[in-house]
């Protein structure tokens, strides 16, 4: 279990193609930012789940605004946490409550790790 904060952010060419990149290498990626209760929120449903997740803290990034916009290009809105699992956006913390609370949101989560893992084997 655990997280793991990204260097995103350096500089302020193609966030696009950083965030896809980010969310292509990761199973779960939550853009966020250190003040928002629905942010602390998601985080706590992957943690409980026992799921590692990736989280950009935007509010710490040099150019999270520049991000912020493309998130929203990418997603339809501006608000966070942006939510990404199996490098599809589920939505935000309410999204991702519903999710869970369906028992939907732990499959879509072992699908990306059987997916990652199959990946291994065939490269070896």
């Amino acid at each position: 279990m655990g997280n793991s904060t990204s260097s995103l952010g350096k500089s302020a060419t193609a966030p696009v193609s950083q965030i896809q990149e980010t969310i292509s290498d990761n199973c779960v990626v939550i853009f966020s930012k250190t003040s928002c209760s629905y942010c602390t929120m998601a985080k706590k449903i992957f943690q409980d789940m026992n799921v590692n997740y990736k989280v950009v803290e935007l509010d710490m990034l040099e150019y999270g605004s520049q991000f912020q916009d493309a998130l929203y290009k990418m997603t339809g809105e501006r608000t966070v946490p942006r939510i990404f699992v199996n490098g599809t956006f589920i939505g935000g913390a309410t999204d991702t409550h519903r999710l869970h609370k369906e028992g939907k949101l732990l499959p879509l989560v072992h699908q990306c790790y059987l997916k990652k893992s199959k990946k291994r084997i065939s490269v070896t």
